[in-house]
């Protein structure tokens, strides 16, 4: 079956789906962005990605192409009509079509809306297996990380690094040494003394949604954290580290510029919060 993506009021098989060239996503990467996980037909932190995308389109000053609640019907068609019980929802606003110009049109013009999905693997069953290694590298990016901008170029110049060098994400870290976060994905760690450390909020970096979520989860079981700066220092003295996204959920970092982190294993904290997050996605209760 072809898949069926929609562009703009169309659904349309996605081989047949086309924007302007002229479509100032295109031109400037004049748009913002979100991705969802689509578990047996539900959208995990469903609030959360459109709260974040109404955000970020008011920070550049861009409306949302249509109300949320028409928003969310388009979303749940879109995956009806692919059929799709477990992948990955994209969705794309831009600034439209217009000549041009790097200033935004000086008539209003209707925003674009791509929306696209795709099957992806099961959920992983058990952290085991699940992990992955990463290397740091120097973050590049424009100063307002916080809005998911379709801007994503030094992202990709950091993933194609970790990909040249046998790991699966890229730990940024700005030039005295303090950590942002992943070219993709939010980072934690357990620091040498054991503490849950993961970066503040702030324009450095983007506000995950899992990351919101696990937080969330996290105050609900009294597991303590801190939010604040960290180093490469501590990241190379670090007991346990794991990612956080969409598409990564909890996913331990066994490896940092290929050296262990820890044991070289899972450690007991990331186990714990995977094994929280999967019921979160599951829909299940927190264990007593």
């Amino acid at each position: 079956m072809s898949r069926i993506a929609y562009v703009n009021g169309r659904y349309l098989p996605q081989r047949d789906a086309a924007v302007n060239i002229e479509d100032r996503g295109y031109q400037f990467a004049d748009g913002i962005y979100e991705v969802v996980h689509v578990y047996k037909g539900r959208f995990i932190d469903e609030d959360r990605h459109l709260g974040r995308l109404e955000r970020s389109l008011r920070e550049i000053a861009l409306p949302m192409p249509m109300p949320r609640a028409s928003l969310v019907k388009v979303l749940h068609e879109v995956v009806r009509r692919n059929r799709i019980r477990e992948g990955l929802l994209y969705m794309q606003v831009t600034r439209g079509v217009a000549r041009r110009d790097h200033a935004f049109p000086e008539k209003p013009i209707p925003p674009a809306l791509v929306v696209t999905v795709r099957r992806v693997p099961p959920y992983p069953k058990s952290i085991e297996g699940w992990g992955g290694a990463a290397i740091t590298h120097p973050d590049l990016r424009w100063a307002r990380r916080d809005i998911k901008s379709t801007a994503l170029l030094p992202n990709v110049l950091a993933r194609q690094a970790a990909r040249e060098q046998g790991a699966t994400e890229a730990v940024l870290y700005e030039p005295d040494g303090t950590i942002t976060e992943g070219a993709a994905t939010s980072f934690w760690i357990v620091d040498k003394d054991g503490t849950l450390c993961t970066r503040q909020l702030g324009e450095q970096i983007l506000p995950g949604c899992t990351r919101g979520a696990l937080i969330a989860l996290m105050e609900e079981e009294g597991i303590a954290f801190r939010e604040g700066p960290y180093t490469l220092d501590d990241v190379r003295a670090a007991r346990e580290a794991f990612i956080s996204s969409a598409t990564s959920f909890v996913k331990p970092m066994l490896k940092i510029d290929g050296k262990p982190v820890g044991d070289g294993r899972a450690g007991p904290v990331t186990r714990k919060l995977f094994d929280l997050f999967a019921r979160h996605v599951k829909g299940l209760p927190n264990a007593a």
